[in-house]
Protein backbone atom coordinates (compact mmCIF):
# COMPACT_ATOMS: atom_id res chain seq x y z
CA UNK A 1 0.00 0.00 0.00
CA UNK A 2 1.28 3.39 -0.53
CA UNK A 3 3.32 5.35 1.78
CA UNK A 4 0.69 8.34 0.83
CA UNK A 5 -2.34 6.27 2.81
CA UNK A 6 -0.37 6.99 5.68
CA UNK A 7 0.27 10.50 5.96
CA UNK A 8 -2.61 10.61 8.72
CA UNK A 9 -4.32 8.28 9.99
CA UNK A 10 -7.55 8.60 12.32
CA UNK A 11 -6.85 11.70 13.29
CA UNK A 12 -3.76 11.53 14.99
CA UNK A 13 -2.87 15.20 15.95
CA UNK A 14 0.84 14.28 17.48
CA UNK A 15 3.45 15.88 15.60
CA UNK A 16 7.08 15.48 16.01
CA UNK A 17 8.95 18.69 17.01
CA UNK A 18 10.79 19.28 14.03
CA UNK A 19 7.36 20.02 12.50
CA UNK A 20 6.75 23.32 10.67
CA UNK A 21 5.29 25.64 13.29
CA UNK A 22 1.63 25.43 11.23
CA UNK A 23 1.77 21.77 11.78
CA UNK A 24 2.43 21.75 15.64
CA UNK A 25 -0.53 24.49 16.02
CA UNK A 26 -2.90 22.33 14.03
CA UNK A 27 -6.12 22.73 15.98
CA UNK A 28 -6.99 19.55 18.42
CA UNK A 29 -10.66 20.19 18.92
CA UNK A 30 -13.49 22.60 17.75
CA UNK A 31 -13.54 24.61 20.47
CA UNK A 32 -9.68 25.35 19.44
CA UNK A 33 -10.25 26.31 15.57
CA UNK A 34 -10.34 29.74 14.63
CA UNK A 35 -12.52 31.40 11.96
CA UNK A 36 -15.03 29.98 10.03
CA UNK A 37 -18.19 30.58 12.58
CA UNK A 38 -20.79 31.20 9.35
CA UNK A 39 -19.80 26.83 9.50
CA UNK A 40 -18.63 26.15 13.14
CA UNK A 41 -20.67 28.27 14.98
CA UNK A 42 -23.10 27.07 17.85
CA UNK A 43 -26.07 25.48 15.21
CA UNK A 44 -24.24 25.93 12.08
CA UNK A 45 -23.69 23.07 9.77
CA UNK A 46 -20.27 21.95 11.03
CA UNK A 47 -21.13 22.19 14.50
CA UNK A 48 -24.32 19.94 13.85
CA UNK A 49 -22.10 17.14 11.58
CA UNK A 50 -19.41 17.52 13.83
CA UNK A 51 -21.34 16.84 17.83
CA UNK A 52 -24.22 14.87 16.15
CA UNK A 53 -24.86 14.73 12.13
CA UNK A 54 -25.05 11.56 9.86
CA UNK A 55 -21.77 11.10 7.62
CA UNK A 56 -21.81 12.56 4.80
CA UNK A 57 -19.56 13.89 2.14
CA UNK A 58 -18.38 17.33 2.42
CA UNK A 59 -15.90 19.38 -0.22
CA UNK A 60 -14.71 22.14 1.61
CA UNK A 61 -13.77 24.82 -1.05
CA UNK A 62 -11.80 28.10 0.11
CA UNK A 63 -8.23 29.64 0.36
CA UNK A 64 -4.93 28.37 1.52
CA UNK A 65 -4.18 28.55 5.18
CA UNK A 66 -8.07 28.51 6.00
CA UNK A 67 -8.19 25.48 8.03
CA UNK A 68 -9.74 22.58 5.52
CA UNK A 69 -7.48 20.10 5.99
CA UNK A 70 -7.80 20.54 10.00
CA UNK A 71 -11.47 20.32 9.70
CA UNK A 72 -11.19 17.07 7.78
CA UNK A 73 -9.62 16.00 10.53
CA UNK A 74 -12.00 16.74 13.26
CA UNK A 75 -14.87 15.50 11.36
CA UNK A 76 -13.32 12.02 10.76
CA UNK A 77 -12.05 11.87 14.25
CA UNK A 78 -15.95 12.23 15.54
CA UNK A 79 -17.11 7.99 16.18
CA UNK A 80 -13.40 7.12 15.54
CA UNK A 81 -13.42 6.40 12.01
CA UNK A 82 -10.77 5.49 10.21
CA UNK A 83 -8.89 8.23 8.53
CA UNK A 84 -7.45 7.93 4.34
CA UNK A 85 -5.43 10.80 3.45
CA UNK A 86 -4.50 11.47 -0.19
CA UNK A 87 -3.05 14.16 -2.02
CA UNK A 88 -4.50 15.12 -5.64
CA UNK A 89 -1.36 16.29 -6.53
CA UNK A 90 0.45 12.76 -6.58
CA UNK A 91 -2.42 10.56 -5.91
CA UNK A 92 -3.91 8.73 -8.81
CA UNK A 93 -6.10 5.86 -9.84
CA UNK A 94 -3.77 3.09 -8.52
CA UNK A 95 -3.66 5.21 -5.02
CA UNK A 96 -7.43 5.07 -5.18
CA UNK A 97 -8.67 1.79 -5.53
CA UNK A 98 -6.02 0.86 -2.52
CA UNK A 99 -7.65 3.24 -0.17
CA UNK A 100 -11.16 1.70 -0.96
CA UNK A 101 -9.13 -1.53 -0.05
CA UNK A 102 -8.57 -0.72 3.12
CA UNK A 103 -12.08 1.12 3.78
CA UNK A 104 -13.06 -2.36 2.58
CA UNK A 105 -10.73 -3.90 5.40
CA UNK A 106 -11.46 -1.11 8.17
CA UNK A 107 -15.06 -2.20 8.00
CA UNK A 108 -14.14 -5.79 7.81
CA UNK A 109 -11.69 -5.52 10.86
CA UNK A 110 -13.54 -3.64 12.73
CA UNK A 111 -16.57 -1.89 11.39
CA UNK A 112 -15.05 1.12 10.96
CA UNK A 113 -16.19 3.44 8.39
CA UNK A 114 -13.73 5.26 6.33
CA UNK A 115 -13.76 9.11 5.83
CA UNK A 116 -11.43 9.39 2.22
CA UNK A 117 -9.69 12.88 2.76
CA UNK A 118 -8.76 14.03 -0.95
CA UNK A 119 -6.35 17.45 -1.04
CA UNK A 120 -6.41 19.46 -4.05
CA UNK A 121 -9.15 17.40 -4.93
CA UNK A 122 -9.40 19.38 -8.32
CA UNK A 123 -6.78 18.33 -9.38
CA UNK A 124 -7.94 14.60 -9.85
CA UNK A 125 -8.66 14.04 -13.84
CA UNK A 126 -11.92 13.41 -15.43
CA UNK A 127 -11.08 9.50 -15.29
CA UNK A 128 -9.79 9.76 -12.01
CA UNK A 129 -13.16 11.68 -10.28
CA UNK A 130 -14.85 8.59 -12.48
CA UNK A 131 -13.10 5.76 -10.71
CA UNK A 132 -13.63 7.45 -7.03
CA UNK A 133 -17.82 8.39 -7.89
CA UNK A 134 -18.79 4.24 -7.57
CA UNK A 135 -17.44 4.11 -4.45
CA UNK A 136 -18.85 7.10 -2.82
CA UNK A 137 -22.39 6.31 -3.80
CA UNK A 138 -21.54 3.27 -2.41
CA UNK A 139 -20.54 4.68 0.96
CA UNK A 140 -17.72 2.68 0.83
CA UNK A 141 -15.84 5.79 1.64
CA UNK A 142 -17.53 8.92 2.80
CA UNK A 143 -15.51 11.99 0.56
CA UNK A 144 -14.11 14.92 2.43
CA UNK A 145 -12.49 17.28 -0.48
CA UNK A 146 -10.32 20.07 -0.22
CA UNK A 147 -9.94 22.28 -2.99
CA UNK A 148 -8.98 26.25 -3.72
CA UNK A 149 -10.93 25.88 -7.25
CA UNK A 150 -14.62 26.51 -7.77
CA UNK A 151 -16.02 22.91 -7.59
CA UNK A 152 -18.45 24.20 -10.14
CA UNK A 153 -15.64 23.79 -12.64
CA UNK A 154 -13.49 21.15 -11.65
CA UNK A 155 -15.35 18.80 -10.08
CA UNK A 156 -17.48 16.51 -12.36
CA UNK A 157 -21.05 16.64 -11.50
CA UNK A 158 -22.04 13.01 -10.46
CA UNK A 159 -19.53 13.44 -7.34
CA UNK A 160 -20.52 17.16 -7.01
CA UNK A 161 -24.25 16.08 -6.39
CA UNK A 162 -23.43 13.60 -3.89
CA UNK A 163 -21.27 15.92 -1.88
CA UNK A 164 -21.80 19.07 0.26
CA UNK A 165 -20.11 21.81 -1.03
CA UNK A 166 -18.84 24.07 2.47
CA UNK A 167 -17.11 27.63 1.58
CA UNK A 168 -14.59 28.51 3.34
CA UNK A 169 -13.38 32.25 3.36
CA UNK A 170 -10.09 33.78 3.97
CA UNK A 171 -9.16 34.34 7.56
CA UNK A 172 -9.78 37.84 9.26
CA UNK A 173 -7.35 40.25 10.55
CA UNK A 174 -8.34 39.37 14.18
CA UNK A 175 -8.66 35.87 13.81
CA UNK A 176 -5.26 35.64 12.66
CA UNK A 177 -3.98 37.85 15.51
CA UNK A 178 -5.50 35.11 17.90
CA UNK A 179 -4.10 32.50 16.41
CA UNK A 180 -0.45 34.34 16.82
CA UNK A 181 -1.33 34.89 20.58
CA UNK A 182 -1.77 31.58 20.97
CA UNK A 183 1.31 30.05 19.01
CA UNK A 184 3.71 33.25 20.90
CA UNK A 185 2.18 32.04 24.33
CA UNK A 186 2.02 28.16 23.69
CA UNK A 187 5.15 26.13 25.11
CA UNK A 188 4.12 22.86 24.62
CA UNK A 189 3.26 22.97 20.68
CA UNK A 190 3.84 26.86 20.34
CA UNK A 191 7.03 29.37 20.39
CA UNK A 192 6.43 29.85 24.28
CA UNK A 193 9.76 28.72 25.37
CA UNK A 194 10.81 31.63 23.16
CA UNK A 195 9.41 34.90 24.98
CA UNK A 196 9.21 37.33 21.96
CA UNK A 197 7.11 40.33 21.21
CA UNK A 198 6.37 42.59 17.88
CA UNK A 199 5.75 45.84 17.35
CA UNK A 200 2.89 47.37 15.60
CA UNK A 201 4.90 47.86 12.44
CA UNK A 202 5.48 43.82 12.42
CA UNK A 203 1.91 42.74 13.70
CA UNK A 204 0.71 45.17 10.85
CA UNK A 205 3.14 43.39 8.26
CA UNK A 206 2.43 39.73 9.11
CA UNK A 207 -1.31 39.97 9.30
CA UNK A 208 -1.56 42.50 5.71
CA UNK A 209 1.56 40.21 4.24
CA UNK A 210 -0.30 36.65 5.22
CA UNK A 211 -3.48 37.15 3.16
CA UNK A 212 -5.78 35.40 5.93
CA UNK A 213 -3.72 32.74 5.43
CA UNK A 214 -2.50 30.79 9.11
CA UNK A 215 -0.45 28.75 7.54
CA UNK A 216 1.64 31.81 6.18
CA UNK A 217 1.06 34.01 8.80
CA UNK A 218 2.69 31.47 11.32
CA UNK A 219 5.61 30.07 9.02
CA UNK A 220 6.87 33.39 8.97
CA UNK A 221 6.20 34.10 13.14
CA UNK A 222 8.50 31.44 13.22
CA UNK A 223 11.39 32.23 11.23
CA UNK A 224 10.83 36.13 12.46
CA UNK A 225 11.01 34.82 16.07
CA UNK A 226 13.92 32.27 15.77
CA UNK A 227 15.96 34.87 13.79
CA UNK A 228 15.50 37.79 16.00
CA UNK A 229 18.35 37.39 18.66
CA UNK A 230 17.16 37.88 22.53
CA UNK A 231 17.81 41.13 24.40
CA UNK A 232 19.49 41.60 27.87
CA UNK A 233 16.17 40.27 29.41
CA UNK A 234 15.80 37.27 26.95
CA UNK A 235 12.82 38.82 25.17
CA UNK A 236 12.76 38.43 21.67
CA UNK A 237 12.07 41.71 19.92
CA UNK A 238 10.76 41.58 16.39
CA UNK A 239 10.23 45.00 14.17
CA UNK A 240 9.14 45.33 10.55
CA UNK A 241 12.15 44.87 9.07
CA UNK A 242 12.66 40.67 10.83
CA UNK A 243 9.13 40.29 9.80
CA UNK A 244 9.14 41.99 6.37
CA UNK A 245 12.11 39.76 5.48
CA UNK A 246 10.40 36.67 6.95
CA UNK A 247 7.44 36.92 4.66
CA UNK A 248 9.70 37.18 1.80
CA UNK A 249 6.61 37.60 -0.21
CA UNK A 250 4.22 39.68 -2.21
CA UNK A 251 1.42 41.01 -0.25
CA UNK A 252 -0.55 40.64 -3.58
CA UNK A 253 -2.31 36.82 -3.82
CA UNK A 254 -3.40 36.03 -7.02
CA UNK A 255 -3.69 32.73 -9.41
CA UNK A 256 -3.52 33.29 -12.95
CA UNK A 257 -4.88 29.57 -13.66
CA UNK A 258 -7.68 30.28 -10.67
CA UNK A 259 -11.29 31.41 -10.18
CA UNK A 260 -9.17 34.80 -8.33
CA UNK A 261 -7.58 35.39 -12.31
CA UNK A 262 -11.47 35.79 -13.26
CA UNK A 263 -12.46 37.64 -10.19
CA UNK A 264 -10.11 40.66 -10.32
CA UNK A 265 -10.08 40.66 -14.12
CA UNK A 266 -14.04 40.88 -13.80
CA UNK A 267 -13.48 43.65 -10.85
CA UNK A 268 -11.37 45.60 -12.75
CA UNK A 269 -14.24 45.10 -16.00
CA UNK A 270 -17.04 46.38 -13.79
CA UNK A 271 -14.93 49.51 -12.00
CA UNK A 272 -14.51 50.42 -15.80
CA UNK A 273 -17.99 50.12 -16.95
CA UNK A 274 -18.89 51.89 -13.48
CA UNK A 275 -17.34 54.90 -14.38
CA UNK A 276 -15.15 54.65 -11.49
CA UNK A 277 -11.04 55.70 -12.85
CA UNK A 278 -9.67 54.97 -8.99
CA UNK A 279 -10.97 51.55 -8.84
CA UNK A 280 -9.69 50.83 -12.35
CA UNK A 281 -6.36 51.83 -11.32
CA UNK A 282 -6.61 49.54 -8.32
CA UNK A 283 -7.45 46.55 -9.70
CA UNK A 284 -5.29 47.08 -12.88
CA UNK A 285 -2.49 47.59 -10.29
CA UNK A 286 -3.06 44.70 -7.96
CA UNK A 287 -2.95 42.22 -11.55
CA UNK A 288 0.15 43.87 -12.89
CA UNK A 289 1.83 43.27 -9.31
CA UNK A 290 0.88 39.93 -9.16
CA UNK A 291 2.45 38.90 -12.58
CA UNK A 292 -0.60 39.27 -14.77
CA UNK A 293 -0.13 38.75 -18.61
CA UNK A 294 -0.28 42.81 -19.52
CA UNK A 295 -1.88 41.92 -22.93
CA UNK A 296 -4.49 39.95 -21.07
CA UNK A 297 -5.33 42.97 -18.94
CA UNK A 298 -4.81 45.14 -22.29
CA UNK A 299 -7.36 43.05 -24.32
CA UNK A 300 -9.75 43.60 -21.81
CA UNK A 301 -9.74 47.27 -21.63
CA UNK A 302 -10.08 47.34 -25.13
CA UNK A 303 -13.62 44.75 -24.85
CA UNK A 304 -14.32 47.50 -22.26
CA UNK A 305 -14.01 50.31 -24.69
CA UNK A 306 -16.20 48.50 -27.66
CA UNK A 307 -18.64 47.08 -25.15
CA UNK A 308 -19.50 49.18 -22.89
CA UNK A 309 -18.40 52.68 -24.38
CA UNK A 310 -18.77 52.39 -27.73
CA UNK A 311 -19.95 54.54 -30.12
CA UNK A 312 -20.58 57.19 -26.67
CA UNK A 313 -17.21 57.84 -27.49
CA UNK A 314 -15.32 56.42 -30.27
CA UNK A 315 -12.05 57.38 -29.09
CA UNK A 316 -12.14 55.14 -26.18
CA UNK A 317 -11.42 52.30 -28.52
CA UNK A 318 -8.48 54.28 -29.76
CA UNK A 319 -6.98 54.79 -26.58
CA UNK A 320 -7.35 51.30 -25.84
CA UNK A 321 -5.37 49.64 -28.80
CA UNK A 322 -3.22 52.64 -28.46
CA UNK A 323 -1.97 51.22 -24.72
CA UNK A 324 -1.74 47.95 -25.77
CA UNK A 325 0.84 48.88 -28.60
CA UNK A 326 2.17 51.57 -26.64
CA UNK A 327 3.04 48.69 -23.89
CA UNK A 328 4.02 46.10 -26.49
CA UNK A 329 6.60 48.89 -27.33
CA UNK A 330 7.60 49.68 -23.98
CA UNK A 331 7.27 47.03 -21.62
CA UNK A 332 7.13 47.23 -18.45
CA UNK A 333 7.40 49.38 -16.16
CA UNK A 334 7.23 52.10 -18.56
CA UNK A 335 4.05 50.33 -20.62
CA UNK A 336 2.52 50.50 -17.23
CA UNK A 337 1.28 53.93 -17.77
CA UNK A 338 -0.03 53.44 -21.24
CA UNK A 339 -2.43 50.67 -19.38
CA UNK A 340 -3.05 53.15 -16.97
CA UNK A 341 -4.02 55.86 -19.38
CA UNK A 342 -6.00 53.82 -20.95
CA UNK A 343 -7.99 52.53 -17.54
CA UNK A 344 -8.84 56.24 -17.02
CA UNK A 345 -9.83 57.00 -20.19
CA UNK A 346 -12.55 54.24 -20.61
CA UNK A 347 -13.73 54.92 -16.78
CA UNK A 348 -14.49 58.65 -17.59
CA UNK A 349 -15.89 58.34 -20.96
CA UNK A 350 -19.61 58.18 -21.88
CA UNK A 351 -20.81 55.00 -21.58
CA UNK A 352 -23.14 53.17 -23.65
CA UNK A 353 -23.87 49.51 -24.53
CA UNK A 354 -26.23 50.13 -27.39
CA UNK A 355 -23.95 48.66 -30.49
CA UNK A 356 -23.54 45.91 -27.88
CA UNK A 357 -27.29 45.13 -27.88
CA UNK A 358 -27.73 46.16 -31.17
CA UNK A 359 -25.07 43.77 -32.99
CA UNK A 360 -26.63 40.84 -30.58
CA UNK A 361 -30.24 41.92 -32.03
CA UNK A 362 -29.02 41.66 -34.92
CA UNK A 363 -27.29 38.67 -34.98
CA UNK A 364 -30.47 36.59 -33.41
CA UNK A 365 -32.46 38.07 -36.23
CA UNK A 366 -29.95 36.61 -39.05
CA UNK A 367 -30.17 33.61 -37.51
CA UNK A 368 -33.83 33.39 -37.76
CA UNK A 369 -34.07 34.63 -41.25
CA UNK A 370 -30.94 33.20 -42.81
CA UNK A 371 -32.26 32.00 -45.67
CA UNK A 372 -33.74 35.10 -47.16
CA UNK A 373 -32.74 36.50 -50.17
CA UNK A 374 -31.00 39.70 -50.51
CA UNK A 375 -33.36 42.40 -52.29
CA UNK A 376 -32.39 42.85 -55.94
CA UNK A 377 -31.57 46.67 -56.00
CA UNK A 378 -28.84 45.77 -53.19
CA UNK A 379 -27.24 42.73 -55.06
CA UNK A 380 -23.90 42.80 -57.32
CA UNK A 381 -24.60 42.85 -61.02
CA UNK A 382 -20.79 42.25 -62.84
CA UNK A 383 -22.54 40.49 -65.80
CA UNK A 384 -25.43 41.41 -68.10
CA UNK A 385 -27.51 38.54 -67.40
CA UNK A 386 -27.36 39.82 -63.68
CA UNK A 387 -28.46 43.06 -64.66
CA UNK A 388 -31.58 41.37 -67.12
CA UNK A 389 -32.66 39.77 -64.16
CA UNK A 390 -32.89 42.99 -62.35
CA UNK A 391 -29.66 42.49 -60.06
CA UNK A 392 -28.99 46.19 -58.66
CA UNK A 393 -31.55 47.76 -60.50
CA UNK A 394 -33.19 50.63 -59.10
CA UNK A 395 -30.02 50.68 -56.59
CA UNK A 396 -30.23 54.69 -55.30
CA UNK A 397 -26.36 55.88 -55.05
CA UNK A 398 -26.19 57.62 -52.02
CA UNK A 399 -23.32 60.20 -53.26
CA UNK A 400 -25.72 61.24 -56.04
CA UNK A 401 -27.77 62.93 -53.64
CA UNK A 402 -26.83 67.08 -52.36
CA UNK A 403 -27.54 65.54 -48.81
CA UNK A 404 -25.53 62.52 -49.40
CA UNK A 405 -28.62 60.16 -48.60
CA UNK A 406 -31.62 58.58 -49.90
CA UNK A 407 -34.90 57.49 -48.48
CA UNK A 408 -33.96 53.50 -49.51
CA UNK A 409 -34.73 50.53 -48.14
CA UNK A 410 -31.70 48.25 -47.03
CA UNK A 411 -33.17 45.35 -44.98
CA UNK A 412 -34.91 42.64 -46.66
CA UNK A 413 -38.62 42.29 -47.06
CA UNK A 414 -39.65 39.77 -44.24
CA UNK A 415 -37.40 41.57 -42.08
CA UNK A 416 -39.67 44.45 -41.73
CA UNK A 417 -38.78 47.75 -39.87
CA UNK A 418 -36.83 46.10 -37.19
CA UNK A 419 -34.90 48.29 -35.09
CA UNK A 420 -31.54 47.01 -33.84
CA UNK A 421 -29.61 49.93 -33.11
CA UNK A 422 -30.70 52.76 -30.61
CA UNK A 423 -28.74 55.42 -29.62
CA UNK A 424 -28.14 56.89 -26.30
CA UNK A 425 -29.24 60.66 -25.97
CA UNK A 426 -25.40 61.51 -24.68
CA UNK A 427 -21.83 61.71 -26.06
CA UNK A 428 -20.92 60.88 -29.69
CA UNK A 429 -24.13 58.74 -29.97
CA UNK A 430 -26.45 61.77 -29.17
CA UNK A 431 -25.68 64.19 -31.73
CA UNK A 432 -26.98 61.70 -34.37
CA UNK A 433 -29.63 60.45 -32.46
CA UNK A 434 -32.11 62.85 -33.57
CA UNK A 435 -30.69 62.16 -37.51
CA UNK A 436 -31.19 58.43 -37.55
CA UNK A 437 -34.68 58.81 -36.18
CA UNK A 438 -35.60 61.13 -38.55
CA UNK A 439 -34.48 59.90 -41.70
CA UNK A 440 -36.14 56.06 -40.15
CA UNK A 441 -39.36 57.60 -40.43
CA UNK A 442 -38.63 58.69 -43.66
CA UNK A 443 -37.41 54.73 -44.97
CA UNK A 444 -40.52 53.40 -42.98
CA UNK A 445 -43.08 55.89 -45.09
CA UNK A 446 -41.50 55.30 -48.57
CA UNK A 447 -43.04 52.07 -49.52
CA UNK A 448 -42.18 47.98 -49.83
CA UNK A 449 -40.16 46.79 -52.76
CA UNK A 450 -41.36 43.31 -53.92
CA UNK A 451 -40.26 42.75 -57.38
CA UNK A 452 -38.76 39.55 -58.35
CA UNK A 453 -36.75 38.12 -60.97
CA UNK A 454 -39.22 37.35 -63.12
CA UNK A 455 -40.92 40.63 -62.41
CA UNK A 456 -37.59 42.44 -64.61
CA UNK A 457 -37.14 39.43 -66.66
CA UNK A 458 -40.59 40.95 -68.15
CA UNK A 459 -40.11 44.74 -67.84
CA UNK A 460 -36.71 43.92 -70.20
CA UNK A 461 -37.35 44.32 -74.03
CA UNK A 462 -36.97 41.16 -76.24
CA UNK A 463 -33.62 41.14 -77.78
CA UNK A 464 -33.59 40.98 -81.61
Amino acid sequence: MSDQLNLFRNGDSTHPAFAPLAERMRPRSLDEFVGQSHLTGEGKILHRLIHEGPFQSLIFWGPPGCGKTTLARLIARRGDANLVSLSAVTAGTREIRAAVDEALAAWSRSRKRTWLFMDEIHRLNKAQQDALLPHVEKGTVTLLGATTENPSFEIIRPLLSRSRVLVLEPLAPEELRAIVRRTLEDRERGLGDFPAEMDDNAWALLLEGSGGDARVALNALELAVLTTPPDSGGVRRVDGDAMREALQRSAVHYDKAGEEHFNLISALHKSLRGSDPDAGLYWLARMLEAGEDPMYIARRIVRAASEDVGLADPFALVQALSAQQAYQFLGSPEGDLALAQAVVYVALAPKSNSLYTAYKAARDTARRTGAVPVPFHLRNAPTSLMKRLGYARDYQYPHDSPEGWVPERYLPEPVGNEVFYTPKPWGWEGKWRELLEKRRRIVRGGGNRKQTARDHIEDQPVES
